[in-house]
């Protein structure tokens, strides 16, 4: 999404961030295996690994998950009260495919990262449109 975001130029004005719902990873890189698939498609990784946190919730407008059980503990981890951030599956953007849910790639071979980042490329293209739509407004 970064990448789209900085072609499109609004890069300052939209802003990315991404976080897991365990801290188990915390600090570390992106996989190797989805560093090199999304080289490959001249997309550069970068970062490391948090946990998300309640500023988060109240920080971002929308907070996407990549699977069911992922949204349900983003829900049940939200702080309690009002925060701005829509809590949703990233499917709900995916057009091209009738995937419900991105696919952990991590104990599969390359092709899972390329079918992750199939899913990711379509989801992202629309939720930059739908974005723009609410920048613009």
């Amino acid at each position: 999404m970064r990448h789209l975001v900085e072609v499109d130029g609004l890069a300052k004005r939209i802003e990315c961030d991404s976080a897991g719902t365990i801290a188990f990873h915390t600090g570390n890189p992106p996989d190797h295996r989805m560093h090199a698939a999304a080289t490959r498609r001249g997309i550069n990784t970068g970062g490391q690994a948090r946990q998300i946190c309640d500023d988060d919730y109240r920080s971002f407008d929308m907070i996407l998950t990549m699977d069911d059980e992922n949204l349900v503990n983003v829900r049940n981890m939200a702080p309690a009260g009002e925060y701005p951030a829509e809590v949703r599956p990233f499917c709900d953007f995916v057009t091209g495919a009738t995937a419900t849910e991105v696919p952990d790639p991590y104990y599969g071979g390359p092709q899972g990262f390329e079918t992750v980042l199939d899913l990711l490329e379509d989801g992202c293209a629309t939720l930059l449109e739908h974005v723009r739509s609410q920048v613009a407004d």
